[in-house]
């Protein structure tokens, strides 16, 4: 697949800039989240890196039928906000019990604009002792934008150690820019 999805990036004019880190474990967050395409442009970039990931979602998109066994197949797991499931731990987890495992979130944790991230990305990532990876989908140069990771310190301040992580998408255009990052 990846030859089809390189086919389709250079046909729409995107690129991937950078690549994943040679490492085994990391969590992977993806900002500006502003659209549905989000979806597709990150599987294609994905597939381009070859990366093997799975990926949190709001679980009514799993409680489609179709939709979500394709989720499912794609490494979609679901999240379902309106009860305390304990997800850090159970992500967690599965860093523990794996040689190699990536989670894709994204910390906005909707499509529309929100000042306040949600903060499990980063604690998962402090209590598994993985980094945390950045990438940035940029509509207006469209680009898929890899940062090098970023080991989260154990005694840091969250709300202004993602306030810095924050900084580094602002200005970023994803497709709907009203609804990124300020």
């Amino acid at each position: 697949m990846k030859s089809v999805y390189q086919f389709f990036f250079d046909l729409a004019g995107w690129k991937v800039v950078g690549g994943k880190p040679d490492i085994k474990k990391y969590v992977l967050i993806l900002a500006p989240h502003t659209s549905n395409w989000d979806f597709f442009v990150g599987l294609a970039a994905r597939s381009i890196s070859g990366l093997q990931s799975q990926y949190l979602a709001k679980k009514s998109l799993f409680d489609i039928p179709l939709v979500g066994w394709v989720m499912c197949k794609l490494g979609g797991h679901p999240v379902d906000r309106k009860r305390k499931t304990n997800i850090v731990d159970q992500v967690v987890e599965h860093f523990n019990n794996h040689e190699e495992f990536v989670i894709t979130i994204t910390p906005e944790g909707t499509r529309s604009y929100n000042p306040h991230w949600k903060t499990g990305f980063y604690r998962i990532a402090l209590k598994a002792n993985v980094p945390i990876v950045m990438v940035t989908f940029d509509f207006e140069n469209k680009e898929v934008r890899w940062a090098d990771p970023v080991y989260p310190p154990q005694d840091a301040n969250v709300k202004q150690e993602i306030e810095n992580i924050k900084a580094h998408y602002r200005g970023v255009k994803g497709k709907y820019p009203e609804n990124g990052i300020r």
